[in-house]
């Protein structure tokens, strides 16, 4: 029973059909988005190897920590009889049957063991989704240690996996006894870019090429549809359009774009192999090459010729990768030891000869008599 004189709260005044209005116009544009990010932009679930109505496993492959497994490929020498352990990192659109083609008789004569590897996502490697910068470098690490490789290995890295020696020397120094980056790929974005060095590179890209990289490092969420949808081209690395080659790749295309595996690299997916490469490789990263210090200084090489040098490599006529990112770096960073091919695009790697320079190089050093004759050649 009320109170005489006592105030009673105002009932609630009902909803007015603005009101309504707007939460059922809430609501549907959440029920659409959500379709809509499901049915159009959200990647298509990975087709695991060895799982129910996947590919098969057909590679020898090691589990690491976390639960995954990572597919690889042996070349060279014995690992127990190998004066020279290196590790090989495939570019984009590659598998592990894309190992550094070094000679048969180059690995004998120098005692080469010769590790290369899916990287997570492609070919029979399983997916990382979570995958990082950071993460790459230390799968590698890991997979040397279930490979038994010792303390320190080598590392060589082509192309986008070029990019990822960068992360290496950051995260895992201390378990390299040399490094040599191959064409890498570059961020745009990397702290330390002086702004008309960043601008230069950026648009000697097509312009599909430019909208693509910027969707992977403004909008990673839309990478997938940007590279799925056929309302604006998108990006022509992918779609290997010819205008990418220089006149040496040309030449050198028949080894590359024939390739009899190539439907095993995307075979997981392209969602989990190619856009997570760009989405990485064109992503923010909280750190830049560019602060890098030497990560030999003051190491010892353990009497190894040429150990413990970072050597970089970049064809002048490289379409896919502009060079003018790996000049500037290698201006900054004094340690790092610069080979610039000036007749030479995107793929000098597969050119004859061109690995066991390379190799030679990295192993012995530039001033040894083989290396010396072998860099004269190839410039």
């Amino acid at each position: 029973m009320a109170v005489s004189g006592e105030k009673r709260p105002p009932p609630p005044a009902p909803a007015s059909g603005g009101t309504a209005r707007k939460k059922l116009i809430l609501a549907l544009f959440i029920c659409f988005s959500a379709l809509l990010y499901k049915q159009i932009l959200q990647p298509p679930l990975p087709k695991i190897a060895g799982s129910p109505g996947g590919p098969p496993v057909t590679a020898t492959r090691t589990r690491l920590s976390d639960g995954r497994y990572l597919a690889y490929l042996e070349h060279g020498v014995p690992k127990e009889k190998a004066k020279y352990k290196i590790i090989f990192v495939h570019g984009f659109d590659s598998c592990r049957y894309d190992a550094l083609p070094i000679s048969t008789e180059l690995a004998q004569e120098l005692g080469v063991y010769l590790l290369s590897f899916d990287r997570p996502g492609y070919a029979e490697s399983d997916p990382h989704p979570g995958r990082t910068e950071k993460s790459i470098a230390l799968d590698i690490a890991e997979l040397a240690d279930n490979l038994q490789l010792g303390l320190k290995f080598y590392l060589v890295g082509f192309s986008m996996g070029g990019e990822i020696m960068w992360s290496c020397l950051k995260h895992i120094p201390h378990r390299l006894s040399g490094v040599a980056i191959l064409g890498p790929v570059g961020n745009y974005w990397w702290s330390g870019l002086p702004a008309n060095v960043s601008r230069d590179a950026w648009y000697q890209q097509l312009p599909q090429d430019q909208w693509a990289v910027w969707v992977a490092h403004h909008l990673p969420w839309l990478t997938y549809w940007w590279n799925s949808q056929r309302l604006f081209p998108a990006s022509s690395v992918i779609a290997y359009n010819p205008a990418l080659l220089s006149q040496e790749d040309k030449l050198l295309m028949a080894k590359f774009g024939y390739r009899t595996y190539m439907p095993q690299i995307r075979q997981q997916g392209e969602h989990e192999c190619l856009h997570r490469d760009m989405m990485v490789g064109f992503g923010k990263w909280s750190w830049s090459p560019l602060q890098l210090e030497n990560p030999f200084a003051g190491a010892d090489d353990d009497g190894q010729e040429g150990a413990g040098k970072v050597h970089l490599w970049h064809g002048a006529e490289d379409l896919v990768v502009p060079v003018s990112l790996s000049r500037y770096i290698s201006e900054k960073l004094p340690w790092v030891v610069y080979h610039e091919l000036p007749k030479s695009g995107h793929l000098f790697l597969i050119g004859d000869g061109m690995a066991d320079t390379i190799v030679k190089s990295l192993l012995l050093g530039d001033d040894h008599p083989s290396s010396a004759s072998a860099l004269t050649a190839s410039s």
